[in-house]
């Protein structure tokens, strides 16, 4: 049974009433995260089943490139500002937020999961979380950040530009960019890197995440913007 902070039970009344709720707690390095979600994804379905990939509600999922991430970013020093896009359930930034870093926005454009993060920044005594709608076609003024974060964030070429240009706008002199997604992704991901190649240098890195019977590979990305593209950006 977890604790509800008094400030934050209406919020939890009020997302009761719609969803049937389940507790899920990550165990990171030391750390348990409590990360609250629905238990049943076809109330999120308008009639029980999706029609398409499209209005699937990706979000409700706790992704293993999300635990990996989490992971990799608990063992980093901490630094001053971290920014997660598509955020989802916000494994990677609470877990972030838990391990030191000092100020993490957490994002998504999905209003639905927006709660849920605000949610379980409170369950977990997180005062150094801000939740942000964010719409990465139009992004607002969030200030630059040390590290911005993702995982399974590459999912359609639709989106690739949308991404570079995000990259550029938020990141501060020096920032470094992480991204994380399950091998099966690289139909996807392996473009998306080798478009970012003109703007970004990059490493990649494998691991490994095992979870009941299964392994699963998850491809960490880091992206650096080149030098001159950022002069080129910032002068734009």
């Amino acid at each position: 049974m977890i604790s509800i902070p008094e400030e934050i039970k209406p919020l939890y009344e009020k997302l009761s009433r719609k969803y049937s709720l389940e507790v899920e707690p990550l165990n990171i390095r030391g750390k348990t995260i409590q990360i609250v979600k629905p238990s049943n994804i076809e109330e999120l379905l308008p009639d029980g089943s999706p029609t398409s990939v499209e209005n699937f509600p990706f979000w409700v999922k706790i992704w293993e490139a999300a635990v990996v991430l989490a992971d990799f970013m608990a063992s980093l020093k901490p630094v001053s500002r971290v920014l997660e896009i598509g955020a989802g359930l916000g494994v990677v930034g609470l877990t972030a937020a838990a391990f030191g870093h000092r100020e993490v926005v957490i994002t998504d454009y999905e209003e639905e999961c927006l709660d849920f993060l605000r949610l379980n920044a409170a369950i977990n005594n997180l005062d150094n979380v801000i939740v942000e709608k964010l719409d990465w076609r139009e992004p607002k003024d969030l200030g630059q950040f040390d590290i911005i974060v993702g995982a399974e964030v590459v999912f359609s070429g639709r989106y690739f530009e949308h991404l570079y240009r995000l990259f550029h706008k938020y990141l501060a002199p020096g920032g470094v960019v992480y991204l994380a997604h399950d091998k099966e992704r690289m139909r996807t991901l392996a473009p998306f890197l080798y478009l970012a190649e003109k703007e970004f240098e990059q490493a990649v890195s494998q691991r490994k995440l095992r979870a009941a019977d299964e392994t699963y590979e998850i491809v960490i990305s880091r992206l650096i913007p080149r030098e001159h593209t950022l002069e080129t950006k910032n002068s734009a």
